[in-house]
């Protein structure tokens, strides 16, 4: 497993090793050993998988203190563009958006700690999502931001995103009190 920092602190790439033969493959999605040599001691407490057809982009999603959850995030089958957004207020990359490819072919994973609203794109038809999380689900504790907020100016890869009621009325970054503090 190759874990590589992003250019945002806290966020790392991870790259399994993919063993493959004639018979298929096999790789290791989640090993605490590596992870804590990068100092990432997460306990992961649920496990989510999403299906989605092309088109949909669900987030920018995150939950407050004290439900907030870090997430280990990969595709099994199909493709998105996975972003991220710094929310840690203090943060020197406050409001920088990350993003990339993640796919059933690359298998590449991103850890993404408290502090950030995540979301994707789904960009094939059905695409399965999986996310570990450190902590439960909490309706009462989300929040969310506008996927097409002009100051973010993510490129999501797809012209007419399917978004969920909550999402379309999502704020824009400028208008929410983040519950999140930089800790350097």
């Amino acid at each position: 497993m190759q874990i590589q920092p992003t250019p945002i602190p806290g966020l790392l790439l991870i790259e399994p090793r993919v063993f493959g033969d004639k018979r298929g493959y096999f790789m290791e999605t989640y090993s605490s050993g590596p992870l804590a040599e990068q100092g990432l001691f997460a306990h992961f407490v649920q496990d989510n998988e999403s299906l989605s057809q092309k088109g949909v982009l669900r987030g920018l999603h995150w939950q407050a203190p004290p439900f907030a959850q870090g997430k280990l995030v990969r595709v099994v089958s199909g493709a998105v563009f996975d972003a991220v957004v710094d929310i840690r207020v203090g943060s020197p990359t406050y409001g920088r958006p990350f993003g990339l490819r993640l796919d059933g072919e690359n298998k590449r994973m991103l850890y993404i700690p408290p502090g950030f609203a995540h979301g994707f794109a789904t960009l094939e038809d059905d695409t399965r999502f999986l996310y570990k999380c450190t902590g439960p689900y909490n309706k009462e504790s989300e929040g969310c931001i506008h996927v097409n907020d002009p100051a973010l100016g993510i490129d999501w890869g797809i012209d007419e995103p399917i978004l969920s009621e909550k999402d379309a009325a999502a704020p824009l970054l400028a208008d929410i009190q983040s519950p999140f503090s930089y800790a350097g």
